[in-house]
């Protein structure tokens, strides 16, 4: 891919994007009232401090999904306290459990890739429960290097009714984060998914920080770039299955739309 727009990533600007066509999609839809899963981690850390800077602490639901207890809650806790008006816990352990002895009932195995994307789908369901029962629309957390990486879930956290920060990479989230004053050991947290040992950049085999080098520069060899593309067109179909509205960041290289 050869860049057309040279990349400056300008923090103001994007904010600035974010909140204007938030803010305008809001109105459209008749909605103040935002539902966001909160892992603890960057990204739904991110997403409920936006929600709560532009539509205020109030207006702002978050809800907790451990699977039978989390090492981290006292982060999702934090994030809670400092950005969510109103906070529901549901713990999915239960579910999780009963779905995999229905599956030993019918004499079927679970792989383990099966069941670390049971819970992502378990919690969103939980989500959209508490969404409707309180009169929200569920956030979508994603990112774009995660997206194109397909280290996502289908019909889990790849799933919401507005998506705020789905156009930015890591990198740039993480300045994002930066930019909205939060707590600087939430933001640049080491991104695990809470479901097996590893981190997610040693389950993926790459850092983000060089796949968004790539993405907006061009960056990296060309086996680098050859493996990033073998993931992105392997996990094209998610991309394509799901739209969820968000701002467009116009301004920056779109490695989706060059592959």
């Amino acid at each position: 891919m050869k860049n057309k727009i040279p990349y400056n990533f300008n923090v103001v600007q994007a904010f600035n994007i974010i909140q204007e066509h938030w803010l305008d999609w809001s109105n459209q839809n008749m909605n103040k009232r935002w539902v966001v899963a909160v892992s603890g981690g960057k990204d739904s850390t991110i997403v409920a401090a936006l929600a709560a800077k532009i539509f205020g602490k109030d207006n702002v639901v978050g809800v907790t999904l451990p699977c039978n207890g989390q090492k981290d809650f006292s982060d999702s806790q934090r994030v809670i306290d400092m950005y969510c008006g109103k906070h529901v816990n549901i713990d999915i352990g239960d579910m999780f459990y009963n779905l995999l002895d229905k599956f030993d009932a019918n004499g079927i195995e679970p792989t383990n890739d099966t069941k670390i994307n049971i819970p992502p789908r378990l919690r969103m369901t939980a989500t959209y429960a508490v969404a409707q029962t309180v009169g929200g629309i569920v956030l979508n957390t994603s990112n774009l290097t995660e997206d194109i990486l397909g280290y996502c879930t289908l019909w889990g956290d790849t799933t919401g009714s507005y998506a705020p920060i789905q156009g930015l990479t890591v990198t740039e989230v993480l300045e994002l984060g930066d930019y909205l004053g939060i707590p600087y050991d939430l933001v640049h947290k080491v991104p695990a998914d809470g479901l097996q040992d590893k981190t997610d950049e040693d389950r993926l085999g790459v850092k983000y920080a060089d796949v968004d080098k790539y993405i907006r520069m061009d960056e990296g060899d060309i086996f680098f770039k050859q493996g990033v593309k073998l993931r992105y067109w392997q996990n094209k179909f998610k991309l394509n299955m799901i739209h969820i509205e968000g701002p467009k960041f116009e301004f920056l290289p779109n490695f989706v739309k060059n592959n």
